[in-house]
C-alpha cells in the first residue's frame, strides 16, 4: 500500500494519540529514573536493596494489577491470555517480596532453594500458556505438528548452545555429590531452560502472532523479551557469583514489567474481530519484504544456532558433550519433518495455484467483458479474446497499442482526469472507479464503452463493456421524456430548461428574449365535427408549420392540448421598440402561417391562432416570463381570438384582484356571511305573487347586505369564462360551493314557508356546467327534496346556458329526468347569450326569462321593443310562460303586459326581500299593478294566481366586462 494510504489506513485518533505518547513519556522517564539510580548504586547500600527487592515487587504488582484489570474490560479470546500475564507477573511480584524480606526486613542471605525461587520458576510457565494463546491457532493438524516443530527447532538451538556455553558445568557440579548442589544445580538448570522455552514462544509468536489488538501484544512480547534477556544475564556465570540486589540488571526486569503494564493500555488498539485482508494490509505485507522472509529463515537460522554450538565444544577441545549430540539431533531431525511438511504443503499449493490459474484463465478467456492490463505507460499489455467479438479487433492487434489512441479525442480528456485523480487518491477508499468513454472498433465506428478500472502495479486493469445499446436506448428515452410524442416538438419540461439557459449566464440581462404562448381557436370544434384523429393530424401539421416558422436558434413547443410556445432568444439589443416590433412581427407571421386552411381527411379546416408575447425584463424568472406569456396569451382570446397581444403588467394586476375576490369569497363561505332574499315574482295580470327568485347577498361585517356583482364576477371567470389561465384562475370549487349553498338554504327556506301554508314555488339559479359537473351526484337534487320535504313542483331551476361546449345530449337527459319529477325549468337570459333556440328546440323548458338587456330598453328603443315582442310572440306560440327580468318602471310594467308578458319581476313590485319581509307580502298576496289589472292580449297568459308552470329569477346588476 502506497505510503498515503497507510497513514491514513493507521492514523490514530488524536486523543488517543496524545494519551499514548504521555503515557510512554512516562514510561520512559521512570524506566530511565530506576537505571540512573541502578547504576549509581541509589547512594546506599541499604536504598539499593529496598529498591532492588521491593522495587521489583511494586513493578510486578502493578503489571499483574494492570494485566488483571484489562482482561475484565474485555470479552474476547485475549481473555485468558492476559489473566495468566497476570498470575505470571504476580509470582514475579512474591518472588521479589520474598527475596526483600530475607535481605532487607531479615538481614540475612535468600537460601537456596527458597520461596522466592518458587515464585519465580512459576513466572514462566503461565507467560508461555499466554504467549501460546495469542499465537494464531493453525488451521489443520499439520499446523500444530509445524508449531510444535518449530518451538522445538528455536529451542533445541538455544538448549545446545546455552549447554555448551554454562549448562553443561551446572549439570557436572550436580553430579559431583556434594551436599546441597544437587538441589543448586537442579535450581541453575530450571531457570535457563523456562528461559529458553519462554524465549522460543516470543519467537514463534512474533511470527504466527494474531492480528487482533496486534499493538498490545506486541508489546507485551517485548515486556516478556526484556525479562527474560535479564534473566539469561543473571544466569551466566559471569553475573550470577557477583549479583546484587538494586544493581543495573534489575532495570531490566523493572523496565519488563511497566512495559508490561502498559501493554493493554499504552498501545493503539484495533476494533476486536478479524481484521480485513484488505488491499492496505495485503500492500503493507509488500512494503516489508524482509519480514515477510523471516518465518521462513527461522528453522535455518535454528540449525545454524546448533551447529554454533557443537563447533564451539569442538574448537575448544572439549569432548563432545552426549546431549549436545542428541540435542543437535533431534533439532535437524525436527528441521528435516518440517522442511518435508513444507514441501508438501507447497506441493499442493503449486497444484492448488495451478487449478486457480487455470480456473480464473477459463474466467477471463470466456468472459464477455473485455479485460485489459496497462501498463504505467498507458500500453496495453494484456488483451483478452472477448476484444475481437466486442471491439471487432483481434486481441494481439491491440497488444502494444497506447490507450489513449484508443478513446475518442472528445472523452480523452475526461478520462485522463478521472484516471489521474483515480491514482491520487487513497486505495483503501477508492479501490476501483468506473469510466464511460467512446471506443474505437475495428470497422473504424465509435462505440460506447463502460469499463470498471482498478489498480494494478502501477498500471490499470479494465474490464470493459459493450454498452452502446444501453446509451441508445437512454438516448431515445431522454428524448421521449422531453419530447411531445404526437409532434415531436419539445415538451414543457425541455421548453421550460430552454426558458432557463435562455435567462441564465451572459443572456441574463438580455431583454430582447422573448417567449411567445399560443393557443389554436376552434380546435375543440374540429375533434367534436370530424374526430380527434383529424384532430391529431392537424396537431401535428400545426406542429410542423411553427417549427419551419421560428429560426434556426429558436425553440418550438408543445404545452399540451392546442397550446404551443416560442422561445425567441435575444440579439443583445439594446433597443426595446425595434426588438418588441421585431418578435411582434415573427409573431404575426406565426398567426398568418397557423391560421392558413389544412387539408385534414380530404375535409378543409380552419382554426386561428392566438398568441401572447412576453419578454424577458432583468431579474425575470422562467416561470414568471411563461406566466406572462401565458396572461397575454388569454388576453388576446377574450379581445376576440385571431390576434397578438403583448403582455403588459396591468394584466398581472388583474390577476392578483380577481384572485383577492376568490379569497374574498372563500371567507365569506366559511365564516358565514351569505344572507339568502328573495325578489317576488309578480303577475302582470293581477299582481299576485306567482313565485319568488331566490338571490344571495354578501353580508359585511358591519351588518350591510352587498349587490352580489362582485363576488359573482368571480363566480363567473371561474366557470369558465376565461378558465385555465395558468396562475389566474380562481378556486372553481369555492363557486361551487357557493351554489350548492344556494340550492340547499332555498330549498329548506321553501320547505319551511310551504308547511306555514304558503306554497309559492321557489326559483334557484343554476348554470349547465354545475348541473353536468361528474362530481355532483346525479340524484342531488332529488334528495333534496325529500331530506327537506319540499314537492318537487315547488321548485323552479333557471337554466344558464352560455357555453358552447356544453354537451346538450347530456343537458337534454338530465333536464327530463327533472322535468317528469315535476321541477320546473326555465331558460335564463333568453334574447341573449348562445344557443337559445337551439335550447328551445331540444330541452324540455317550461318558461322564457327575459334578459333584463332587453327590458330595460323595451320603452325607449323601437328596435328593442320589436326584438322583445317577437320572442314574447315565440313564448306564447310555444304556451310557456314568460318572465321580463329587471322590471323597475311602470311604463317597463305596461308595454310588457301589452305586448303580452305574463309575469314580471323588479323594482316595479318589490326589491329582494328577507324572510320576515317575504311573509307579510305572501299574506298580503298581492301588488298594485301600473294602468290596474288587466288580461293579456296574446294567447297563452295567464290571468293571475299562482304559476301553473314555475318561474324564477335572478336579479343582479350586469357584470362589466373584465
Amino acid at each position: 500500500m502506497s505510503t498515503p494510504g497507510a497513514a491514513l489506513l493507521d492514523r490514530p485518533s488524536v486523543s488517543g494519540g496524545g494519551r499514548g505518547l504521555a503515557m510512554q513519556l512516562v514510561l520512559a522517564v521512570v524506566s530511565g529514573g530506576y537505571a540512573v539510580g541502578a547504576a549509581l548504586n541509589w547512594g546506599s547500600e541499604e536504598l539499593a536493596e529496598i529498591m532492588g527487592d521491593f522495587g521489583l515487587s511494586a513493578a510486578g504488582l502493578l503489571a499483574a494489577v494492570s494485566c488483571y484489570t484489562y482482561a475484565r474490560t474485555i470479552d474476547s479470546r485475549e481473555r485468558p491470555a492476559w489473566l495468566l500475564f497476570a498470575f505470571s507477573s504476580l509470582m514475579g511480584a512474591c518472588g521479589n517480596a520474598v527475596w526483600g524480606w530475607y535481605e532487607v526486613v531479615l538481614g540475612e542471605e535468600v537460601p537456596k532453594p527458597s520461596v522466592a525461587d518458587f515464585a519465580f520458576l512459576c513466572f514462566a510457565p503461565p507467560a508461555i500458556v499466554g504467549l501460546l494463546v495469542l499465537a494464531k491457532r493453525p488451521v489443520n493438524r499439520a499446523g500444530w505438528v509445524c508449531l510444535g516443530l518449530d518451538s522445538w527447532l528455536i529451542g533445541g538451538s538455544l538448549l545446545t548452545l546455552s549447554w555448551s556455553l554454562a549448562l553443561a558445568h551446572a549439570a557436572r557440579t550436580a553430579q559431583s555429590g556434594a551436599p546441597g548442589s544437587v538441589p543448586r544445580a537442579a535450581l541453575s538448570l530450571a531457570y535457563p531452560l523456562l528461559d529458553i522455552a519462554l524465549v522460543s514462544m516470543v519467537l514463534v509468536l512474533h511470527f504466527r502472532r494474531s492480528e487482533t489488538n496486534r499493538s498490545a501484544v506486541n508489546t507485551a512480547i517485548a515486556a516478556l523479551a526484556l525479562t527474560v534477556l535479564s534473566d539469561a544475564l543473571f544466569t551466566s556465570p559471569l553475573l550470577s557469583a557477583e549479583y546484587q540486589s538494586g544493581q543495573l540488571l534489575d532495570a531490566g526486569w523493572f523496565a519488563g514489567s511497566l512495559l508490561l503494564a502498559y501493554a493493554p493500555w499504552g498501545a493503539r488498539r484495533l476494533p476486536p474481530g478479524p481484521v480485513p485482508a484488505g488491499p492496505a494490509r495485503r500492500d503493507r505485507h509488500h512494503s516489508r519484504p524482509i519480514t515477510g522472509s523471516l518465518p521462513a529463515l527461522t528453522p535455518y537460522l535454528a540449525a545454524a544456532v546448533c551447529t554454533l554450538g557443537i563447533l564451539y565444544n569442538v574448537v575448544d577441545g572439549r569432548k563432545v558433550d552426549r546431549m549436545v549430540v542428541f540435542t543437535g539431533c533431534t533439532v535437524v531431525l525436527a528441521l528435516v519433518i518440517r522442511q518435508g511438511i513444507m514441501l508438501l504443503d507447497n506441493i499442493a499449493l503449486t497444484q492448488e495455484l495451478a487449478q486457480k490459474e487455470n480456473h480464473f484463465r477459463s474466467l477471463v478467456q470466456g468472459s464477455s467483458d473485455v479485460i485489459m492490463i496497462a501498463a504505467p505507460t498507458g500500453t496495453l499489455r494484456y488483451v483478452s479474446p472477448a476484444a475481437a467479438g466486442v471491439y471487432g479487433r483481434e486481441a494481439e492487434e491491440l497488444v502494444g497499442t497506447e490507450l489513449a489512441a484508443l478513446i475518442h479525442p472528445d472523452d480523452l480528456g475526461r478520462v485522463v482526469h478521472e484516471v489521474r485523480r483515480f491514482l491520487a487518491a487513497a486505495p483503501a477508499e477508492e479501490p476501483t472507479t468506473r469510466i464511460e468513454c467512446r471506443f474505437a472498433s475495428g470497422t473504424g465506428e465509435w462505440m460506447n464503452v463502460e469499463s470498471t478500472v482498478n489498480r494494478h502495479q502501477g498500471g490499470l486493469i479494465l474490464n470493459s463493456r459493450d454498452v452502446t445499446e444501453r446509451v441508445r436506448l437512454q438516448a431515445q428515452l431522454q428524448h421521449s421524456a422531453e419530447h411531445d410524442p404526437l409532434t415531436d416538438l419539445p415538451n414543457r419540461a425541455l421548453f421550460t430548461r430552454r426558458v432557463r439557459q435562455a435567462l441564465a449566464g451572459r443572456r441574463a440581462g438580455d431583454r430582447s428574449t422573448a417567449v411567445l404562448f399560443i393557443d389554436l381557436d376552434g380546435f375543440k370544434a374540429v375533434n367534436d365535427t370530424i374526430g380527434h384523429q383529424a384532430g391529431d393530424e392537424l396537431l401535428v401539421e400545426a406542429a410542423r408549420r411553427l417549427q419551419d416558422s421560428v429560426r434556426a436558434g429558436d425553440t418550438a413547443a408543445r404545452l399540451g392540448g392546442d397550446e404551443f410556445a416560442a422561445l425567441i432568444t435575444g440579439d443583445g439589443s439594446r433597443d426595446r421598440s425595434a426588438r418588441e416590433f421585431q418578435v411582434r412581427e415573427i409573431a404575426d407571421r406565426l398567426r398568418t402561417t397557423l391560421s392558413q386552411p389544412y387539408r385534414i381527411g380530404g375535409n378543409e379546416v380552419r382554426v386561428a391562432a392566438s398568441i401572447g408575447v412576453a419578454f424577458a425584463d432583468p431579474g425575470i424568472t422562467p416561470s414568471d416570463l411563461m406566466r406572462n406569456a401565458d396572461l397575454a396569451m388569454y388576453r388576446a382570446k377574450a379581445g376576440g381570438k385571431d390576434r397578438v397581444e403583448l403582455y403588459a403588467p396591468q394584466m398581472q394586476a388583474e390577476v392578483v384582484r380577481k384572485a383577492e375576490l376568490a379569497g374574498r369569497l372563500r371567507t365569506a363561505l366559511h365564516e358565514g356571511e351569505f344572507a339568502l332574499l328573495h325578489q317576488p315574482v309578480v303577475s302582470l295580470a293581477t299582481g299576485e305573487i306567482a313565485a319568488v327568485a331566490a338571490q344571495a347577498r354578501w353580508r359585511s361585517a358591519q351588518g350591510i347586505l352587498f349587490t352580489p356583482a362582485e363576488f359573482l364576477r368571480v363566480a363567473e371567470y371561474s366557470e369558465g369564462g376565461v378558465a385555465g389561465q395558468g396562475t389566474g384562475q380562481p378556486d372553481a370549487s369555492r363557486t361551487a360551493e357557493l351554489g350548492r349553498w344556494l340550492l340547499e338554504e332555498a330549498v329548506e327556506q321553501a320547505a319551511d314557508r310551504h308547511r306555514a301554508g304558503h306554497d309559492v314555488p321557489v326559483a334557484v339559479r343554476m348554470t349547465a356546467q354545475r348541473l353536468l359537473d361528474s362530481a355532483v351526484p346525479l340524484g342531488s337534487v332529488e334528495a333534496l327534496l325529500t331530506r327537506h320535504g319540499l314537492p318537487s313542483g315547488a321548485l323552479v331551476l333557471e337554466l344558464a346556458v352560455s357555453d358552447p361546449r356544453v354537451p346538450f345530449d347530456d343537458l337534454e337527459r338530465r333536464l327530463a329526468a327533472l322535468h317528469r319529477l315535476g321541477v320546473g325549468i326555465s331558460l335564463d337570459g333568453f334574447g341573449s347569450g348562445y344557443a337559445a333556440i337551439s335550447a328551445l328546440r331540444r330541452l324540455p323548458v317550461d318558461m322564457l326569462k327575459l334578459d333584463r338587456g332587453l327590458v330595460e330598453g323595451v320603452v325607449e328603443s323601437a328596435r328593442l321593443h320589436k326584438i322583445t315582442a317577437g320572442l314574447l310572440r315565440i313564448a306564447n306560440d310555444l304556451g310557456m310562460r314568460s318572465v321580463a327580468d329587471g322590471v323597475d318602471l311602470p311604463e317597463q310594467v305596461m308595454a310588457l303586459r301589452a305586448m303580452g308578458c305574463t309575469h314580471g319581476q323588479g323594482k316595479a313590485f318589490s326589491g329582494p326581500l328577507d324572510e320576515y319581509r317575504l311573509r307579510r307580502a305572501l299574506v298580503r298576496g298581492t301588488f298594485p299593478v301600473p294602468g290596474g289589472a288587466a288580461q293579456p292580449a296574446l294567447a297563452g297568459g295567464s290571468s293571475g294566481g299562482p304559476m301553473a308552470i314555475h318561474r324564477g329569477s335572478h336579479n343582479e346588476t350586469p357584470v362589466p366586462p373584465t
